[in-house]
């Protein structure tokens, strides 16, 4: 049975001035037990919003339109005030990108985990002090920090040691998932791969399921187990991700592997994605990825492809798709 299930998902951002943005449109996705899936596409793809969604940490202009995010056999789509805070207990977490905008600049770490745990402690639960700073060291142990950076402001941290408190803090709640948005971004080579290694340790021996949202499809296919491809604000493919690199694939995942280089290869050769993303405040008509494709067909601008088989996993393209057809009745 799946952990997450979202089910004709839709987010638009709604200002009170100016278009109508639909970031997400009619996403289906299951996530299930202990899976660690990847997240890419290009920036403004959606990804980030798709992430706060599934959490239910969008806020304003933004909205879950329509849909269901069915976690654990509860609609969180529905939930608000003291239900949803409820549910986050042993249900949902999000890592942002960035820790020194994920942490309260005037409170000492040791501060901040006291706020996470109070605030979602049950009625009946009261932690003392002591038993903050317990619970805390025991945390920052896990993410390969000393004790003492409890009693240190988010400033007085690397870029690093910020983030890895920001995985802590997630960690508090005991998540069964945790959605790490672009968790390595702005920190230097050796430092993603110390917190990615981290992360990787975390999920395996704690089993919740993970979300690594990333531009870096290196780091995305060497963590993961499955990717999930993002255009337009769809899903367009869903592959495991030792299937990925070989055979055929949809149009843009094929693009974006072109775009990424093998660094152990003698010759790298990197090439870009010719025309713009799709303007998300206009209606989808047709695949959204058409006008950049090389292999469209007018079918392609008029009819919206939906998630069929491909080799080992899915994609929405009607060229692929038909392809498979073809070869499956030869």
């Amino acid at each position: 049975m799946a952990l997450l299930e979202a089910r004709g998902l839709n987010v638009g951002y709604h200002p009170d001035r100016g278009q109508r943005v639909w970031s997400v449109r009619d996403v289906d996705l299951s996530l299930e037990p202990g899976e660690f899936v990847g997240l890419v596409g290009e920036s403004g793809c959606g990804k980030s919003t798709l992430g706060f969604a599934l959490t239910r940490m969008l806020r304003p202009p933004a909205h879950i339109d329509s849909g269901s995010v069915i976690f654990d056999g509860t609609d969180i789509a529905t939930l608000t005030g003291e239900n949803l805070r409820q549910r986050r207990r042993g249900g949902f977490a999000l890592v942002l990108q960035s820790g020194m905008n994920a942490l309260n600049p005037v409170r000492s770490v040791a501060q901040q985990f006291g706020d996470v745990l109070s605030a979602h402690a049950r009625k009946d639960e009261k932690l003392s002090k002591a038993q903050v700073r317990s619970r805390g060291m025991d945390l920052l142990d896990s993410v390969k920090l000393l004790p003492e950076v409890l009693d240190r402001y988010p400033h007085e941290l690397s870029g690093g040691m910020r983030q890895r408190v920001a995985i802590a803090l997630a960690l508090a709640l005991e998540p069964q998932l945790i959605v790490f948005d672009e968790p390595t971004t702005a920190l230097d080579v050796m430092v993603q791969k110390a917190v990615m290694d981290t992360i990787k340790q975390l999920q395996a021996e704690r089993k919740f399921t993970a979300v690594l949202i990333s531009h870096d499809l290196g780091i995305v296919l060497e963590a993961t187990d499955r990717v999930l491809v993002m255009y337009g604000g769809r899903i367009v493919e869903d592959q495991p991700s030792d299937a990925l690199l070989t055979g055929a694939h949809h149009p843009y995942t094929e693009a974006l592997l072109r775009c990424y280089g093998d660094p152990r290869a003698d010759v790298v050769e990197l090439q870009g994605i010719p025309g713009a993303p799709p303007d998300l405040t206009l209606p989808l008509e047709g695949c959204s990825f058409a006008p950049r494709c090389e292999l469209a067909i007018d079918a392609c601008r008029t009819t919206q492809p939906p998630l069929v088989p491909l080799g080992e996993g899915r994609a929405a393209c009607l060229v692929r798709a038909q392809a498979t057809k073809e070869t499956s009745h030869v």
